[in-house]
């Protein structure tokens, strides 16, 4: 047992070896061309898991291995269900009911679209398909954190959807504000940002996006956003169906509800009724972040780049074709979600 008075010791040791990798990652996200990139310290903590795990892993000792499963999986849990801390439900009012459609349509589409390309084109195993698929539809980083522990996959496929997202929504963060500023999308600076909350991958990516348009902009895609985050809930449960249907025994097997997954809706429920101050709502907003960023560098840290030779270039062609999806197709669901709020 990784907490027993024998072995205890040896599990802080390593939870505190992460720890002090996703302190690194913290304050590397506050260089300039970070924060200018948007690029958040969830991704720069695998980054430096990873480039650990394949260069001095070696010299790890083997008693703080449970130290950094911890991180992966209940610290994981933890920081997943202290994210619904950013929602409430009088900021998803505001954008309506369009927002609420466009986040809905995107999810829900992209998804299917990446699992069926994923299984059946270019012939990837269902669990980076997922993942993949996941990372793209809904909240990026987070939400592969958020699946990887409900399918059971391997870290190194976490982390190669992980990859995906930062690359394409990268890409996103600057292409999307071009877009805008050509003129040929005929958007209103809030439906722009109904449009890049619903098809932008990070939060971060998200925010800078946004704000390279305007405040108006950037207000409504974070909160569109976090009406796709807030999915997460449902997603991950539908998900858990789905599996206990399709990947069990004789067919069918006991569905197993993601019970981190609820209580986050149950912390957004309580969080929107503001009954804690707004500087401790942010203090722990904080320390979810850093908790997020232990787990992604511990997922780094189980991740060898020796497991990548297999997959080859697949997830990348997949995380194109949902990357196109949501740029056009992603255009198309908004311009429908605007249209059925005018009505209703």
């Amino acid at each position: 047992m990784p907490f027993s008075p024998e072995n205890r010791p040896h599990t802080i040791h390593g939870i505190l070896f992460v720890a002090l990798f996703a302190t690194a990652a913290l304050y590397i996200s506050q260089c300039p061309i970070f924060k200018h990139l948007g690029i958040s310290p969830l991704i720069i903590g695998i980054v430096l898991g990873m480039f650990y795990a394949n260069t001095l892993r070696n010299n790890l000792p083997e008693p703080w291995v449970p130290g950094i499963v911890f991180c992966t999986k209940t610290l994981l849990r933890a920081a997943i269900i202290l994210y619904g801390f950013r929602i409430t439900f009088q900021a998803i009012e505001q954008v309506g009911i369009a927002g609420i459609v466009a986040s809905t349509l995107v999810v829900a589409t992209t998804f299917l679209i990446g699992y069926f390309l994923g299984t059946r084109v270019f012939k990837l195993d269902s669990d980076t398909s997922i993942l993949t698929a996941t990372g793209s539809s809904i909240c990026g980083a987070a939400a592969v954190l958020a699946t990887e522990p409900v399918i059971k996959a391997e870290p190194y496929k976490s982390a190669i959807a992980v990859a995906t997202v930062v690359l394409f929504g990268t890409i996103a963060m600057f292409l999307y504000p071009v877009i805008y500023k050509t003129g040929i999308l005929h958007f209103t600076p809030e439906q722009m940002g109904v449009y890049i909350g619903a098809t932008v991958h990070e939060v971060a990516h998200v925010v800078a996006a946004g704000n390279a348009v305007g405040p108006e902009t950037a207000k409504y895609a974070v909160i569109v956003k976090m009406i796709r985050v807030m999915l997460i809930a449902p997603f991950l449960i539908i998900l858990s169906f789905f599996l206990s249907k399709f990947r069990g025994k004789g067919g069918a097997s006991k569905i197993t509800i993601p019970w981190f997954a609820v209580a986050f809706i149950g912390v957004a429920i309580f969080n929107s009724f503001h009954l804690l101050p707004e500087t401790l709502v942010r203090y722990i907003n904080n320390v979810d972040t850093f908790m997020l960023t232990m787990a992604m560098t511990a997922l780094g840290m189980e991740t060898s780049v020796d497991k990548f030779k297999g997959v080859g270039m697949k997830p990348i062609y997949l995380a194109f074709c949902l990357f196109i999806w949501l740029l056009f197709g992603g255009y198309a669901i908004t311009k429908l979600a605007l249209y059925v709020g005018s009505v209703l």
